[in-house]
């Protein structure tokens, strides 16, 4: 949609939005005309309500070019209402790092947007802040303590916790702190993540109370004492402060979208490094207030659906009624191998079927009833669309296309309907891929074997440490949070398609005890990415009369 369109197009005012879901204005903090917060005092009021459905949407393998997952997510919501079924969109907010990197703003595209659209790309109601601030307030108690006499004895070649920014900035990754001399604090290593990878960001995405946040945040692993033993944030006390700061950001924010339905966009977590779904308590809001909950969940099922089962819906006991597979024939045929996508042949299109194929085989383990929607472009040849349909029926699964990039809700009628037929049927619960009573290291095997597809798991010795620390600390009975590549199955983001005989390296394993989990490190990535060669931020300009340009 272009700039100029996107100024013409006027949302409601946000007591309209919630006047349908019937929330009382008492409950609404409103934000401007167009975005308000919702109090957790109308959560306490509905939890006793019976739940919709949720209808969790997520991908094929991702490309550079993006599959329209969060567009098809806007486009379904909009068309269950369009055919008499009450739907609210569930999506994260929109990190600045990609919005200024590569792969740009996270509100949609054509006509399935949410609004206000700039506001929710940009700084929308400040809970990136919020989190970024709340954490380096942590790093900085954390540093002051060691300052003044550092009482917990801490050893400072033991420290876990970092700072964090909301940018991609490489150079930041690792850092040394304290070169200023005595006065400004003992020189050691550091480094920086991404705010949507901090542990803050996840315990705010899966925190449901004040109460709760507020116990999360005590329980953040800092770092080790001269005797190997564990210091929590609890101990420096630093929890009330930062639950100060978070205090507004735990409430969930309520937008619309281009067609005036209602949609919750909250925290920001990323698939590929964290678990990659709107909050918790914005989630079981949405199940309390409308007949469907459509929840976006990052990337493949590799990454945003397995961590949705295994840790986010079974924390949260979260139903899971449905999934969209979301695949457009230009993934298909880049997984195929095609270097040329009008040129590619029936054998590279079919090849790119094989990655498809591996999502639907991992939703039918879960045990998710699946729809696998084609992303329609305006250049998709008719035969490849057939082809499609074909591997579905092959496969027996449903599939639909969808057309809301272009015709809004009305483009995504047929994708309403199959998911409201495939959601009745549901009878049985989810099945995780992995009992919490497992070891880390049984985990790690069962996600990367029965998921990826991997032949085996390799542990660096640091890795190895690691699972011997966790075991000593008792916490095996964590769930996992793989962080690995969003660009393939494997851990190696030039392995297209649906490699096999691969293996699995994990690097280090990091502890989030706050949020409730571990992060094994996968193969090369970074909790810290990089701008590309040519960054977005290049692109986006002010002009003379104050309007945006160029945001993609």
């Amino acid at each position: 949609m272009s700039d100029k369109l996107i100024r013409s197009t006027k949302p409601k005012p946000i007591y309209e939005i919630a006047e349908k879901l019937a929330i009382d204005p008492s409950f609404l903090i409103p934000c401007g005309n167009y975005k308000a917060k919702i109090s957790l005092k109308f959560f306490d009021k509905i939890k006793s309500k019976p739940n919709g459905k949720l209808i969790l949407v997520t991908a094929m393998t991702p490309t550079p070019f993006g599959e329209g997952k969060t567009t098809v997510s806007i486009g379904l919501s909009m068309a269950l209402n369009k055919i008499g079924k009450s739907s609210i969109a569930c999506l994260r907010q929109p990190s600045l790092g990609p919005i200024f990197g590569l792969k740009g703003g996270g509100t949609g595209g054509g006509k399935c947007l949410v609004l206000p659209l700039e506001d929710i790309n940009l700084h929308f109601t400040g809970d990136f802040h919020a989190v970024t601030s709340a954490h380096n307030l942590l790093a900085s108690l954390l540093d002051n303590h060691i300052h003044f006499g550092n009482e917990l004895n801490i050893d400072e070649r033991e420290i876990l916790f970092k700072r964090t920014v909301d940018l991609n900035d490489r150079s930041l990754r690792n850092v040394v702190v304290g070169l200023g001399g005595k006065i400004n604090g003992p020189a050691r290593e550091d480094g920086f993540t991404i705010t949507p990878a901090s542990e803050i960001m996840a315990i705010l995405s899966l925190s449901t109370s004040l109460k709760e946040l507020k116990a999360r945040l005590c329980q953040i692993l800092l770092a080790y004492d001269e005797k190997k033993n564990p210091v929590f944030a609890g101990q420096l006390g630093a929890c009330g402060s930062m639950a100060v700061l978070l205090r507004d950001a735990i409430k969930p924010n309520l937008v619309q979208t281009i067609e005036n339905t209602p949609a919750f966009v909250h925290t920001g977590c990323f698939a590929n490094i964290a678990f990659g779904t709107t909050s918790l308590v914005s989630m079981r809001m949405a199940l309390k207030l409308a007949e469907y909950s459509i929840v976006e969940a990052g990337f493949g099922s590799d990454l945003g659906a397995e961590k949705f089962v295994d840790l986010v819906a079974r924390q949260g006991d979260l139903p899971i009624d449905g999934a969209v597979i979301v695949a457009t024939t230009r993934a298909l045929k880049f997984h195929g191998g095609a270097k040329d996508f009008d040129k590619a042949t029936d054998a590279q299109f079919k090849r790119g079927l094989e990655n498809l194929g591996r999502h639907i085989e991992n939703l039918r383990k879960m045990n998710i009833p699946s729809v696998v929607t084609l992303n329609l472009f305006t250049n998709d040849k008719a035969k490849d669309i057939k082809m499609v349909k074909g591997y579905c029926d092959y496969q027996g699964v449903a599939f639909a296309t969808c057309n809301g990039y272009a015709q809004g809700g009305s483009g995504s009628v047929e994708l309403a309907q199959t998911v409201d037929s495939i959601a009745g049927k549901k009878s049985s619960p989810y099945m995780p891929v992995y009992q919490t009573t497992d070891s880390i290291e049984d985990k790690i095997d069962k996600v990367a074997k029965e998921v990826y597809g991997a032949s085996d798991v390799i542990f660096t010795s640091q890795a190895q440490r690691d699972l011997k620390r966790i075991a000593k600390l008792k916490y095996d009975n964590l769930p996992i949070c793989i962080a690995k590549t969003n660009m393939s199955l494997s851990d190696n983001s030039d392995l297209y398609g649906a490699p096999e005989n691969f293996k699995i390296t994990i690097s280090r394993i990091v502890i989030f005890t706050g949020a409730g989990y571990v992060v094994p490190i996968a193969g090369d990535i970074n909790l810290m990415p990089g701008l590309p060669k040519v960054p977005n931020a290049l692109a986006i300009d002010l002009d003379d009369n104050g309007f945006i340009t160029g945001l993609k």
